[in-house]
C-alpha cells in the first residue's frame, strides 16, 4: 500500500509539472536569456509590434487609423468573445494587412483551468477567427503570459507557436500614462524584440486604451531613430 501511495503520489506530481511547468516561462528575465524564440526575440533590424484583448469595436478602429497613418502593420492577438461581437471589425483587420493571432476565447488565468477547458478554449478562438479571416492564425498568445502544458498542446494540435513578449508599456493600470508607457518599452526595447500592448480595456482599466494610443507615435518614432523597423510578428524572422 505504502508503494502504491507513492506512485500515486509520483504521478500526481508529474501531472501537476506537466500543467504548470511551462508558467516559468511568464519570468521576463529567464524566457529571454533562454526561450528566445518564445519571448519573440527575432530579426536584429526588426522590432515586432503586437496587441492584445481585442477587438473592440471603440478602440480598435483608432489603433487601426493610426497605425496607418505611419504606414505600419501589426499583429493583433485577439479574443474569442470580443471578436464574436466584432466580426466585421476582425475582416477590417486583416484586409489592412495586420495580422490576427489567438489569445484564447476568454482572458483566463490558464493555472486554473483544467487542460481540457484550456484546449476548449483555444480551439474555440482559433476557429471563429480563421472563419472570419479565412486563414488559419499562426500565433498563440497566453493570457496574463502564463503557459500550461494543456495550452501548449493545443496550440501545437492546432499548427500554431506560441509567442510571448520582450517590453511592455504596462498599460492596462489606471495609472499609465503616454509617457510612462513609452518609458517602459524603451527601457526594454532592443533589435528583435516583440513589444506588448493593449487595444482595448477590456481587462484593463477602463479608459486606458487612450494613453496607449497616445504612446505609440513616439515609440514608432524611437524605432525608427534606433535603425529599426516595425512590423508583425510574420516578418519578424521566427519560426512558425
Amino acid at each position: 500500500m505504502r508503494a502504491f501511495g507513492s506512485l500515486a503520489v509520483g504521478a500526481a506530481g508529474a501531472a501537476a509539472a506537466l500543467h504548470a511547468g511551462p508558467a516559468l516561462a511568464a519570468v521576463g528575465p529567464l524566457r529571454r536569456l533562454t526561450m528566445r524564440q518564445l519571448a519573440g526575440v527575432g530579426a536584429r533590424d526588426h522590432v515586432a509590434l503586437t496587441f492584445d484583448d481585442g477587438p473592440d469595436p471603440t478602440s480598435t478602429p483608432r489603433f487601426l487609423s493610426l497605425l496607418a497613418e505611419h504606414g505600419v502593420r501589426a499583429t493583433f492577438f485577439m479574443l474569442g468573445m470580443m471578436a464574436v461581437e466584432a466580426r466585421e471589425l476582425v475582416g477590417e483587420i486583416a484586409a489592412a494587412g495586420h495580422e490576427v493571432a489567438v489569445h484564447g476565447w476568454e482572458h483566463r488565468m490558464l493555472l486554473k483551468r483544467p487542460p481540457r477547458a484550456t484546449v476548449d478554449d483555444i480551439t474555440r478562438a482559433h476557429d471563429l477567427l480563421a472563419e472570419l479571416t479565412g486563414a488559419a492564425p499562426r500565433w498563440y498568445r497566453p493570457p496574463n503570459g502564463v503557459l500550461t502544458g494543456g495550452a501548449l498542446l493545443a496550440a501545437r494540435r492546432l499548427g500554431m507557436t506560441p509567442v510571448l513578449w520582450t517590453a511592455w508599456g504596462c498599460d492596462w493600470t489606471n495609472r499609465a500614462t503616454a509617457t510612462s508607457i513609452r518609458t517602459h518599452v524603451e527601457r526594454q526595447l532592443r533589435g528583435g524584440g516583440t513589444v506588448l500592448l493593449h487595444d482595448s480595456d477590456r481587462t484593463s482599466a477602463p479608459g486606458s486604451w487612450h494613453a496607449t494610443l497616445a504612446s505609440v507615435p513616439p515609440l514608432l518614432d524611437r524605432i525608427g531613430e534606433l535603425g529599426l523597423r516595425a512590423g508583425p510578428l510574420r516578418e519578424h524572422g521566427l519560426a512558425a
